[in-house]
């Protein structure tokens, strides 16, 4: 295994971008979703970052990289067609201590993105450390059909299940099997069969779930 797979929290962070074609579009929307803070640094850009510019959802430094653009990011990426520019700025990223992701040139950077199926907070990825990433797109576009929205629906109601049960409980061992009850309701089939009504049924089953008494007999 070459990487670490890790999920970064970028929410309000700097994220660079040099390069403004498609590969750096696709980077954008999800680093977008993502509640990054992004700016790119191109000549030009594709039309889906020309409609985010505009909307106020980047930064556009319209004119080439210069050494010193990285400065305060969390992130970089080069991502432009020239590879002596991204071997500059994966240079400066280095210099600087920030993960620099060389579209160009995988192993030449720190970190790369894999392939994203994104269900609500359920995130499903593929990756083959840069060998292949046609095949990691493809894997994903075959999960797409058995992840339907339902699974976010169902993560919401448990995430706030176990919010609950975790400030209300104080977090002990014993929540874990409760927490196990709750996963094994499946209740993305009720959900994707029946809609959100299904979770009128439901809710009571959770509450039982919630109200069962402890070690000590207390509810």
């Amino acid at each position: 295994m070459r990487y670490y797979p890790v999920n970064l929290d970028i929410n309000e962070r700097l994220v660079v971008i040099v390069g403004g074609g498609a590969v750096a579009a696709r980077k954008a929307l999800r680093l977008i979703d993502a509640g990054a803070r992004l700016t790119i640094i191109a000549p030009d850009l594709d039309d889906r970052l020309v409609v985010l510019a505009a909307a106020g959802s980047l930064v556009h430094l319209e004119r080439t990289y210069r050494c010193g653009d990285l400065e305060g990011a969390a992130l970089a990426f080069a991502a432009t067609s020239d590879a002596a520019v991204n071997r500059a700025v994966a240079c400066e990223a280095r210099e600087l201590g920030i993960l620099i992701d060389r579209v160009d040139a995988p192993r030449e950077g720190d970190f790369t993105t894999p392939a994203l199926l994104a269900r609500g907070d359920l995130l499903i990825t593929a990756s083959t450390a840069g060998g292949s990433p046609g095949l990691a797109r493809r894997i994903i576009a075959e999960l797409e059909p058995l992840f339907g929205e339902e699974y976010a629906d169902s993560l919401a109601l448990l995430s706030q299940a176990r919010e609950k049960l975790l400030t209300e409980k104080g977090g002990n061992a014993y929540n874990e099997p409760v927490f196990a009850e709750l996963a094994a309701l499946d209740l993305p089939v009720p959900l994707k069969k029946c809609g959100k009504d299904a979770l009128d049924q439901l809710l009571p089953r959770l509450s039982a779930s919630v109200s069962r008494p402890g070690p000590d007999g207390a509810e």
